[in-house]
């Protein structure tokens, strides 16, 4: 019997068993105003949150947010008027010069201003990542407290392909300069729509 062996007999003859998970539910709390702390979480990361009065009003909040932006795509059919939308069967390195992606989120989490959003709703994997600004569009509605509500809503999820999106990307060096927009968008915008 060589050491390896030796070592694993040894580990495999103490093995204690296994144990229950401890219950978790006591261990974190809920926010009392979720939306308040997704703002305030959100900004405080680089983002920004826009309050919409209901669906039909977003294309207008959406040229307000970004006036002058040149390429505009989106999954939303309620943007066809303002954006070019986003094709199923289109060449990812197509997207390479879009100046604002605006997708639709499944829900964002009060305690990191992260938006979760599924391949279904960003429809190609590369598109907000690759974007200069990315706008999300929740429901007024759709903010949960914690990861911990946002795993129990996710579930045993359908989907191949799911991230959490909190406000633009970020570097920081060892003499602490702050970069936003280092490897992904320079900006996001969450716009949460009241049904209307």
């Amino acid at each position: 019997m060589n050491s390896r062996e030796k070592i694993l007999a040894a580990v495999k003859q103490h093995n204690s068993g296994t144990a229950s998970l401890p219950e978790l539910a006591p261990l974190y709390y809920r926010e009392e105003d979720p939306l308040t702390a997704f703002r305030t979480v959100l900004e405080f990361i680089g983002g920004h949150l826009v309050e919409v009065s209901s669906p039909a009003a977003l294309p207008e909040a959406l040229q307000k947010t970004y006036p002058g932006a040149g390429r505009i795509v989106s999954v939303l059919p309620a943007l066809r008027d303002v954006a070019a939308p986003v094709a199923a069967e289109a060449d990812p390195h197509s997207f390479e010069n879009v100046d604002v992606a605006v997708l639709a989120g499944r829900f964002g989490v009060a305690e990191n201003g992260a938006v979760w959003i599924t391949e279904e709703e960003m429809i190609h994997r590369a598109l907000p990542f690759i974007c200069t600004q990315l706008a999300l569009v929740l429901p007024a509605g759709a903010i949960v407290s914690t990861m911990h509500d946002a795993y129990e809503k996710i579930g045993a999820a359908e989907q191949g392909f799911g991230v959490f999106i909190a406000g633009p990307s970020k570097t920081s060096d060892i003499e602490q300069s702050l970069v936003l927009g280092a490897h992904g968008p320079k900006g996001m915008t969450v716009f949460l729509v009241k049904e209307g």
